[in-house]
């Protein structure tokens, strides 16, 4: 076995560090000592530098690499909870997805307007005495990944208070743009405003919620119609008075 000392070199993770290599008959073997005199260890195969066979690197990864990444103890350990948190909220998803897909008290993907997107889900109570007042919902997403099932919660837990809740979807990123969702979220409140009363909704109380990305285009839908109806020119199937309240939850 022959041994020779190269020169400093400098890596890509730390400060230059002396590199040792030694040869054998099956193998060569690179030490490297970073200026701390950690050493790392990195095996090089074949055995001849002069061979024109592919040169195999398998890299030694030691803590100090893991510490330089940024992944230490305590991003392990928040890691590994997140997980366990992650597992615990499983049998409340299925839950929640089984009353949505089996319940005869929602009726899922009614449709508003032209556009695939343009559909809604109603989620209506047991109790069908007397017109209910009505939540028009618009769930988050940050614009690129929202659904109406994500409102399947809010759904489940209001209709059980005797309230209607209607989920409006609308067209994502990049399959529209702002504009073409705050449209098809006005489609949803004038399909809503219209036609709630044939579900057993009460057409005066009508309550236009959005959370997250879906609080900024229901809050745009509603200006945007406030702007039209200041216009003489301009008429629309719905109006701003006939919206009761509205909830902006964690808006964008």
């Amino acid at each position: 076995m022959q041994s020779q000392s190269l020169p400093p070199i400098s890596n890509l993770f730390t400060a230059p560090s002396t590199m040792i290599l030694t040869s054998s008959t099956t193998s060569h073997t690179m030490l490297v000592t970073s200026h701390d005199n950690r050493p790392s260890l990195m095996v090089l195969v074949p055995s001849s530098f002069d061979d024109d066979s592919k040169i195999e690197t398998i890299p030694f990864i030691s803590l100090n690499l893991l510490q330089y990444l940024g992944v230490g103890y305590r991003w392990i350990t928040m890691f590994l909870a997140l997980g366990c948190y992650a597992s615990l909220l499983i049998p409340g998803f299925i839950q929640v997805g089984y009353h949505y897909f089996s319940s005869c008290q929602v009726l899922r993907d009614i449709a508003y307007g032209d556009q695939p997107r343009n559909r809604l889900d109603l989620y209506l109570p047991k109790n069908k005495n007397g017109p209910k007042p009505v939540v028009a919902f618009v769930t988050g997403g940050a614009w690129i990944i929202g659904n109406k099932a994500w409102g399947s919660l809010l759904g489940q837990q209001l209709s059980e208070r005797d309230i209607i809740v209607a989920c409006i979807d609308c067209r994502n990123f990049p399959q529209g743009t702002i504009g073409d969702m705050v449209k098809d979220v006005s489609q949803g409140i004038s399909s809503v405003c219209n036609n709630i009363a044939e579900y057993g909704g009460d057409p005066r109380r009508i309550y236009l919620m959005g959370q997250s990305a879906g609080a900024h285009i229901a809050a745009c839908a509603l200006l945007e119609q406030a702007i039209k109806e200041a216009s003489e020119n301009e008429r629309d199937s719905w109006s701003v008075s006939q919206i009761k309240a509205y909830f902006g939850v964690s808006g964008g």
